[in-house]
């Protein structure tokens, strides 16, 4: 299974969780059978608050599931819309966010998490 975390700078399993999927630099995206980790920059990083494209974002790349630390409507509606699971993710690190998806300990989001830049409520960092 392919599973895609956005991250600010890119240190391989040690990255970190980023905040919000649409202004991550870029994504560790995490074979979860071998482990193996490759980085993938985000191709929609500039845009319109709101307007975020994620299968642009995510360079045509489908992964099966994204684990977020939060992320917008627009695009957590785009990756459903793809058949993309999106669960949010603890702050901490991609392998750590990979193994507690392995181990069914994250949960599916069915909203945003994200109310807007500096808008109350709002759990990214952005």
């Amino acid at each position: 299974m392919k599973v895609c975390v956005p991250v600010a700078e890119y240190c391989g399993l040690e990255s970190q969780v980023y905040g919000h999927f649409g202004s991550a630099a870029s994504f560790a995206v995490v074979d979860t059978e071998t482990m193996e980790v490759a980085q993938l920059s985000n191709r929609d990083q500039v845009h319109v608050h709101g307007a975020c494209s994620p299968l642009n974002a995510l360079a045509g790349a489908k992964p099966d599931v994204v684990l977020v630390g939060g992320i917008g409507l627009g695009a957590l509606s785009g990756l459903r819309q793809a058949g993309i699971i999106v669960c949010i993710a603890p702050e901490g690190t991609v392998a750590e966010a990979v193994r507690l998806f392995k181990e069914g300990e994250l949960q599916e989001l069915e909203a945003s998490t994200c109310a807007g830049h500096g808008a109350s409520g709002c759990h990214c960092s952005h």
